[in-house]
């Protein structure tokens, strides 16, 4: 096995481990895209863990967009395999380098902000965090169609990451930061203090299914152009996003238990799902 092989096994390897939904969807493409794929998850998956989990977070981030600028100057930063794996995708497809700087600014946010007021202000940074991937990954999927699949990517981002955040809440009340827009729970009449208490009730439900229903407006939106991929990437996007979806609707069965309970989609209910797509 050579060095790029072993580095694109490496970043294999990060994706089955931490994102089955994503490593399963992307799984149906041709090698060489999907190697690709893994390689920009890869990189994505570094910057989050630096934000979530580092000892340092800022420090380690600044270095990092350090090892980013010398990579897009034409060196490898450091022996990462996963610089060796990105190397290959930037010599073989026309790669988006805004989005790749979006996406670190959306996760450096984490640093400083850890309330959102307005659904405009999640909107914003779920573009960042996730609408930036779909546009990272837009000139492996879809070369030829790019600027016409724009939009529909950045919509697929935006309702993936809101549906994160309708999953996640008790997690991220964990770690401090709350997504749901302050300014919608508090015309709903739900305290921040009753968010804290973990409370699910009538006004909770009210903006948890305001966010759901954006989100899935938003699935709809991308999914309009959907038949601008090439037939080899459309399954892989199109079954995300019915993945990702789904989670909605187990929430919904579940009675909105976002505070205690990881919800996710079961192996059987994804082969369901893309069996019926």
């Amino acid at each position: 096995m050579n060095e790029l092989t072993k580095a694109y096994q490496h970043c294999e390897d990060i994706i089955r481990e931490h994102s089955k939904t994503f490593y399963k969807a992307f799984f149906l493409l041709p090698s060489e895209k999907k190697t690709a794929v893994w390689a920009v998850y890869a990189f994505c998956r570094q910057v989050d863990d630096i934000v979530d989990e580092g000892v340092q977070p800022k420090i380690e981030l600044q270095k990092f967009k350090e090892h980013f600028l010398m990579f897009l100057n034409g060196s490898l930063p450091s022996d990462n395999p996963m610089w060796l794996a990105l190397n290959d995708v930037f010599s073989r497809y026309d790669m988006d380098v805004q989005a790749f700087h979006d996406m670190i600014s959306g996760q450096e946010m984490d640093l400083y902000k850890t309330m959102y007021y307005t659904e405009e202000e999640v909107l914003h940074y779920s573009y960042h965090v996730a609408s930036s991937v779909g546009l990272m990954l837009l000139p492996i999927l879809a070369p030829r169609n790019k600027s016409a699949l724009r939009q529909g990517a950045i919509a697929l981002g935006q309702a993936m990451q809101i549906t994160n955040i309708l999953r996640d809440v008790g997690e991220d009340l964990a770690r401090d930061r709350i997504y749901l827009p302050i300014k919608k729970l508090e015309k709903a009449g739900y305290t921040i203090e009753e968010l804290e208490k973990h409370r699910v009730n009538k006004a909770f439900i009210k903006v948890w299914e305001e966010m759901a229903v954006e989100a899935e407006r938003l699935y709809e939106l991308a999914l309009n152009t959907i038949d601008l991929y090439p037939v080899d990437s459309r399954t892989p996007v199109k079954g995300a996003a019915y993945l990702y979806r789904a989670i909605l609707g187990s929430i919904r069965q579940k009675n909105y238990s976002v505070f205690h309970t990881k919800h996710y989609i079961t192996r059987e209910e994804k082969q369901k799902i893309l069996l019926e797509m």
